[in-house]
């Protein structure tokens, strides 16, 4: 049981607004006695003058009825046994379960809510609840905080539903002065939070040597696309601006106190002030929220007789390193857990190659405005494409990322007969003759091309004499096809007479008895 004064006072402090932590240390009261002590205020129907105004001993008659004073004469619960049995790993049993079984032995004992109050004083009494702080110096400028701020109001209009949209506040603040930076988006998505932290560094003109994260969906996770998402995405934060990324420990908020602190300073002064009008864009919402930024940075700051931008720019800039002129390049990322057996991967109506030996492979593909680039699950570059935006073709393929089989087909089919032609008389006119009559031999000249593409490659790296040799020895044998012309040319390159009489005799030309 609390006295008046401390009574009055939480009540104050909450009406305030200021934080539970905040209340503890001031009155050395535990959570759930705050809680207890603002529930039956709110229950008085009272306003906080009218209950101020009353007698000590009847704010703490309203706020400890007698009736659970009395209940003192009960046996209290075994808050040693309750407490191990919730800490034992692997039970399910609550506190609220376990209450449930005190009420089965007690049927007049404590109601739930003072077996918390007295199960926590219990905890705070024997467990050391009640924690000290540590003193933290803070650097100036080694590092930027980020977090989305919980509340979520609708205040952005969407004329195509009619409907008011929520909007999500991406928060910094950095080093010793609380400089701080807001943005709204419409969502929470991983590019969100990357434009937000490249806007926030823009917006200071500076790098800290730390980016602190929150542990949010788009900043720390378990989950395996995510998780490869966001280091993705760290990396290259981090090479781009020379940084570290150091999310704070899971579950652990007291990581980074400042940008929690002004994530409930801007819920008030930020929200409240965007909630006093309709919006009709993102961009115009974002308009409204840098006047009130730059307002609130320019105000003086406690225990200052300077504005945070005016610390900022004394303190902490100068231990941050310049931006520099060069913007980082905002990527869509999308992962895709495994490559198809096209070997391509799909972005925007459109499909992108890599090689095909990545097919059952992880990869993330990161999109700009003007380039596609893919990279492994390691992060490490396999591929760049020049993005697509015209409808066709849906397939952009690198040759050189096909399968060879594949490569072969394709090559045959991207040529027309004036390509062979062409390629043939690089070879003699006999073999031009040869291709002219295969290409009209079929009705339609694209049925043989793969005749011709065969025959052509075959004479890569050989004797070009022989080669339109073999083609004249077809057409004279009325044998203009693909199976004749590799029998005849493979005989010829293997015969001896052949080569001699192909040659020319000439006082320089040896033949293979000298080397006898």
């Amino acid at each position: 049981m609390h006295n008046y004064t401390t009574i009055i006072g939480v009540i104050r402090m909450r009406k305030d607004h200021i934080s539970i932590d905040k209340v503890r240390h001031r009155y050395g009261i535990g959570s759930s006695g705050i809680s207890l002590i603002m529930k039956r205020f709110e229950e008085s129907g009272l306003t906080f003058k009218e209950f101020e105004a009353l007698e000590p001993s009847e704010v703490e008659e309203i706020i400890y009825p007698k009736d659970n004073l009395r209940r003192k004469k009960i046996p209290l619960p075994d808050f040693k046994a309750i407490y191990e049995r919730l800490m034992a790993k692997g039970s399910k049993a609550n506190l609220f379960y376990q209450w449930m079984e005190y009420k089965k032995d007690n049927p007049d004992g404590y109601q739930y809510s003072q077996f918390v109050e007295y199960f926590n004083r219990y905890v705070e009494e024997h467990y050391a609840a009640k924690k000290v702080s540590m003193a933290v110096e803070r650097i100036p400028g080694e590092r930027v905080y980020i977090d989305w701020v919980g509340d979520k109001p609708e205040l952005v209009y969407d004329p195509d539903t009619g409907k008011m949209k929520q909007i999500h506040t991406f928060v910094t603040t950095v080093g010793v002065s609380n400089y701080m930076y807001a943005e709204i988006f419409e969502n929470e998505k991983i590019d969100n939070f990357v434009k937000g932290t490249v806007h926030a560094l823009e917006y200071y003109g500076a790098v800290p040597k730390y980016l602190v994260p929150d542990n949010a969906a788009t900043a720390v996770t378990k989950h395996t696309k995510d998780e490869l998402l966001i280091n993705s995405t760290y990396e290259d934060l981090e090479s781009f601006y020379d940084t570290i990324v150091l999310p704070p420990p899971a579950y652990k908020p007291k990581g980074k106190p400042t940008v929690e602190k002004y994530v409930d300073y801007l819920e008030t002064w930020l929200l409240e002030e965007l909630k006093k009008e309709t919006y009709f864009s993102f961009e115009a919402i974002n308009v409204k929220a840098r006047q009130i930024i730059d307002s609130l940075n320019d105000q003086i700051s406690k225990g200052y007789d300077l504005s945070r931008r005016e610390i900022f720019e004394k303190y902490d800039k100068p231990q941050m390193k310049a931006i520099g002129d060069r913007s980082f390049t905002l990527c869509d990322y999308v992962f895709s857990k495994s490559v198809s057996e096209n070997y391509h991967v799909y972005y925007d109506d459109h499909y992108y190659s890599v090689p095909y030996t990545y097919y059952h492979k992880s990869v993330i593909l990161k999109a700009t405005m003007y380039e596609i680039r893919i990279v492994d699950e390691n992060n490490r570059l396999i591929c760049t494409h020049q993005r697509s935006y015209r409808k066709f073709p849906k397939y952009i393929t690198k040759d050189e990322h096909m399968a060879p089989d594949h490569r072969f087909y394709k090559e045959v089919n991207a040529k027309d007969g004036d390509h062979y032609r062409n390629w043939a008389r690089a070879i003699g006119e006999d073999m031009y003759k040869l291709i002219d009559i295969i290409l009209h031999s079929v009705k339609h000249e694209q049925q043989a091309y793969n005749s011709c593409n065969g025959i052509l490659h075959m004479c890569d790296g050989r004797s070009k004499v022989l080669a339109n040799e073999a083609a004249k020895k077809c057409i004279e044998l009325g044998s203009a096809k693909y199976t004749y012309f590799k029998k005849i040319f493979n005989e010829f390159l293997n015969n001896d007479s052949s080569i001699s009489k192909a040659l020319p005799e000439h006082e320089n030309l040896w033949g293979k008895d000298f080397y006898k």
